[in-house]
């Protein structure tokens, strides 16, 4: 009997291309998407995607959506309890496994798996250690269509925001740049693909630039980023 799962949907490619990959085994049944949001901008966290937006991607991908309502600037403790009583649901619901897109972020992992053992639940990582240019590589050979939303000012030019993840976007990247973006550099909003029913339409709409204040209270210098709204096509 296949384990009842539910996915950690981030919206972007990465946590495309580990959704693709756990539907293809047959151990896990994936049956919810799990996706956190901040609720006073109505958006995806970290990836600044429209609410709207992320449920036009569950509805093609034809799965209910769960959402992890976040105030506007939770501490870690606030993130904890909101998490820990969402988990307690989930177990309670049956979930016995969590699938996510990381990639080696290894405090991350560890962060993510002390949660879920303490409600029973088993984190499953199909992407986990391998080289990120041979996946996005795979990302773009098996269909999936991506375009860029959010990025690291310090580290990309505003001229990325809304290009699509392709060979003439792979060799424009600089170096210091991780193909997956795994280090905080890029997201993607992901809107066609293997596992989609249909594709997500959609329009880009108005750039905005936003700088954060560094959570590293030794680093007075802040944290610029450019985004890319996402409009209903």
């Amino acid at each position: 009997m296949a384990h009842k799962t539910y996915f950690s949907w981030s919206s972007g490619k990465d946590a495309a291309l580990a959704f693709y990959h756990l539907s293809q085994d047959s151990q896990f049944r994936i049956d919810r998407l799990l996706t956190s949001v901040n609720d006073h901008h109505q958006r995806v966290s970290m990836h600044g995607l429209r609410i709207a937006m992320l449920e036009a991607q569950a509805q093609a991908l034809g799965l209910p959506l769960q959402l992890l309502r976040l105030p506007e600037q939770p501490t870690m403790a606030e993130y904890d309890t909101l998490m820990d009583s969402t988990l307690a649901n989930l177990q309670q619901a049956g979930y016995t496994h969590a699938g996510f897109g990381d990639i080696f972020l290894e405090d991350l992992k560890t962060y993510r798996d002390q949660q879920l053992q303490a409600h029973q639940i088993q984190g499953v990582y199909p992407l986990w250690k391998r080289n990120t240019t041979e996946l996005v590589r795979e990302l773009i050979d098996r269909g999936f269509k991506c375009v860029v939303i959010c990025l690291k000012s310090a580290l990309l030019s505003e001229d990325f925001l809304g290009r699509e993840i392709d060979e003439s976007f792979l060799q424009d990247l600089p170096p210091t740049v991780d193909p997956c973006g795994e280090n905080g550099e890029f997201h993607t909003f992901c809107y066609d693909g293997p596992i989609f029913q249909h594709p997500v339409s959609f329009q880009l709409g108005e750039r905005v630039y936003r700088e954060y204040r560094n959570p590293d209270p030794d680093q007075e210098i802040g944290m610029g980023f450019w985004f890319c709204d996402v409009l209903p096509g």
